[in-house]
């Protein structure tokens, strides 16, 4: 889905290669390296460089602020080695990049939200397979738990770059501190806190799903978040790739638990009204609440951050900030939910490949997090580069070793059930109707 109705991060490639620059390859009159080529600055470049005046098309939907942040950093990589890369953001572009790519006019490379839309176009043999170097840094810089969804019946066509975080709870530490009340580190601490709360007579949650188009998604990343807590990795993964009925039992229990919040009265709708506010609530300002005292509790992800006021202080001692949303059965270990792009190659010119090896390396992603609003699960990142508090506290949960990431459910299905009958389905849920038939009715619309 396009990155201005559900908010992405930045977006990921990878390939191969670099030439080596022999002493006398510059001084052409067609020279793109800036002074700079040749300089200390310069050094970490030299392995891509071979390529002087050459262009690279990059094809997105990241535009307007974070599209100059991307700009940025890449540019001391073009101003070594002389590659011209042609960047083009599209708030159209889930819907414009098959357009293209069937048309005959695709992009070198495009970053990619959806490991379903990575998996059509490698199914329709549209994609380069990855160069020997850029598998080997993927394979080095990044976690297999990533990987595997830039991966297509074994072959990896996409690299991970750009990450966000869902598993949070966001909450007004400023408030917490005032009323006494601790965050919970377990799921019935979570829920005596929103008893505690509703008894005070504030709605203890707030949440919102509309979102134009998309209105549902945000609903759908609690079933998931839930679903990972309850049944742990292996049962999510069949469910998202069809290997047991969307309307499994266990799926079941698991929607019914998320609705222990979500359609609980006492619960909902913090500043807004009851549950069915929930439906017509802006995501975007579904946890401004959390900041007005009308409010204490808000899942949502890590990019949630940019939705408050500028004067906002985003930090654990200030006006909001979040915590991991907690297990529920310990057995399932900690589970987090999260998303990302993926660059995927539509051409493996050398040049391509050059800039592909370039944005799976620890150079661009470091460079990229000192521009900031951005974190990666690439543990080439150094955690002194990430400014913002809620990006450092998703880089450490990104980085966790003992955590269990799996992607964004919805992203993984069918766009017809994914970004179709489950978002309007949970969209009918929280109106009122009853899990089972909900559940039916995207099982039922589950392509043969």
């Amino acid at each position: 889905m396009a990155v201005f109705t559900r908010p992405r991060q930045a977006f990921v490639i990878a390939g191969v290669l670099g030439l080596a620059l022999s002493a006398t390859a510059c001084g052409t009159g067609d020279d793109k390296k800036s002074d700079n080529a040749g300089s200390a600055e310069c050094a970490a470049y030299e392995k891509y460089e071979g390529h002087d005046g050459k262009k690279v098309s990059i094809y997105a939907s990241i535009r307007d602020a974070e599209a100059d942040l991307l700009e940025r950093s890449w540019s001391e990589f073009t101003d070594c080695t002389g590659i011209e890369i042609d960047y083009e953001g599209n708030a159209e572009f889930e819907a414009q990049l098959p357009v293209r790519v069937d048309g005959g006019n695709a992009p070198d490379l495009a970053f990619v939200p959806q490991p379903g839309l990575v998996k059509r176009f490698a199914d329709a043999g549209k994609l380069k397979s990855l160069g020997a170097d850029t598998k080997a840094m993927a394979e080095q810089n990044l976690p297999a738990d990533w990987l595997k969804y830039g991966t297509v019946n074994g072959t990896l066509y996409g690299v991970p770059l750009g990450a966000n975080v869902k598993s949070f709870v966001w909450y007004s530490p400023k408030m917490f501190k005032e009323k006494g009340w601790e965050v919970p580190t377990t799921w019935d601490q979570l829920i005596a806190l929103s008893d505690k709360i509703a008894a005070s007579g504030m709605k203890p949650w707030c949440a919102g799903i509309e979102s134009g188009d998309a209105t549902g998604w945000p609903a759908t990343d609690w079933i998931e978040d839930v679903l990972l807590r309850t049944q742990g990795p292996e049962v999510y993964d069949q469910w998202t790739t069809h290997a047991i009925p969307f309307n499994d039992p266990r799926v079941v229990a698991a929607v019914d638990q998320a609705g222990t919040i979500l359609k609980n009265e006492k619960y909902m709708n913090g500043g807004f009204g009851g549950v069915k506010s929930i439906g017509t609530t802006a995501f975007g300002e579904a946890g401004l609440p959390i900041t007005t005292g009308k409010c204490a509790l808000h899942r949502q992800a890590s990019f949630y951050a940019n939705q408050f006021p500028d004067a906002t202080k985003v930090a654990e001692d200030g006006d909001a900030f979040a915590f991991y949303f907690p297990a529920i059965d310990p057995a399932k270990g900690k589970p987090v939910l999260g998303a990302g792009e993926f660059v995927v190659a539509y051409a493996d010119r050398p040049e391509v490949q050059a800039v592909q090896t370039y944005l799976a390396s620890g150079e661009y992603v470091n460079s990229r997090a000192k521009l900031g609003n951005w974190v990666t699960a690439n543990n080439k990142l150094d955690i002194a580069n990430v400014a913002s508090p809620i990006d450092k506290l998703s880089v450490q949960i990104l980085q966790d070793k003992s955590g269990v990431f799996r992607f964004d459910g919805s992203d993984l299905m069918p766009a017809g059930v994914g970004a179709g009958t489950f978002w309007k389905g949970m969209v009918d849920w929280l109106n009122g109707k009853a899990t089972a038939p909900v559940l039916q009715g995207i099982e039922s619309s589950w392509p043969k």
